[in-house]
């Protein structure tokens, strides 16, 4: 499908139902080389050691547990996009690290991720996906979903896979407001349901 063009997605909670779906999406890599969305659950030795088919079983065992760790995107039935949702405490390695250490203590939910098949990439659904994860944080309770997307120098990313946390653009385009820089091109960002 050319860049640009218009595409109706219907988008859901991944649920033990979904989970070949996510598998189909996510491909024998695992996504991103075989992270399977672990690398902020996770310490980095844990990672290291975990990489590929463990971590895909161990995002399985969340699912199959009733947890549900992201949304996935269709189009015409079939799985499109993904995005990563879940109250903050849930991403060990943003809770220790410097640049995204909390700014308050404030109760806040976390999008961490996003992958979009390469034939749905430039469409809007990472859009789509950012307004679905807020509803479905607000529909859980949250008032401060909070992001960490990337603001690339020069306004170039070096790698398509390079915008997996996101784009600021499409953080502020979902009504989100910058709170915190501690890195050039990552800043911290929330979105506020009753306002900030």
């Amino acid at each position: 499908m050319p860049a640009g063009t218009s595409t109706a997605f219907e988008i859901h909670p991944v649920t033990p139902d979904r989970w070949p779906d996510l598998e189909a999406l996510f491909g024998p890599q695992g996504a991103y080389g075989g992270c399977w969305c672990m690398w902020f659950r996770l310490t980095r030795e844990q990672f290291r050691r975990d990489h590929g088919a463990a971590n895909r079983q161990a995002m399985r065992r969340i699912v199959e547990a009733g947890e549900v760790p992201g949304l996935l995107a269709y189009a015409d039935g079939r799985p499109a996009g993904w995005v990563s949702v879940a109250p903050r405490p849930v991403f060990g390695s943003i809770e220790r690290s410097r640049v995204l250490k909390r700014i308050d203590d404030e109760p806040v939910w976390s999008i961490v991720c996003f992958y979009i098949d390469k034939g749905f990439r430039r469409q809007g659904l990472m859009a789509g996906l950012l307004r679905a994860a807020v509803e479905h944080a607000r529909g859980r309770g949250a008032r401060i979903v909070e992001g960490y997307p990337v603001e690339p120098q020069g306004g170039r990313l070096p790698e398509a896979w390079a915008a997996y946390r996101g784009l600021v653009t499409a953080f502020r385009g979902a009504g989100f407001v910058e709170v915190a820089r501690r890195s050039p091109d990552q800043p911290i960002m929330r979105y506020y349901a009753d306002g900030p």
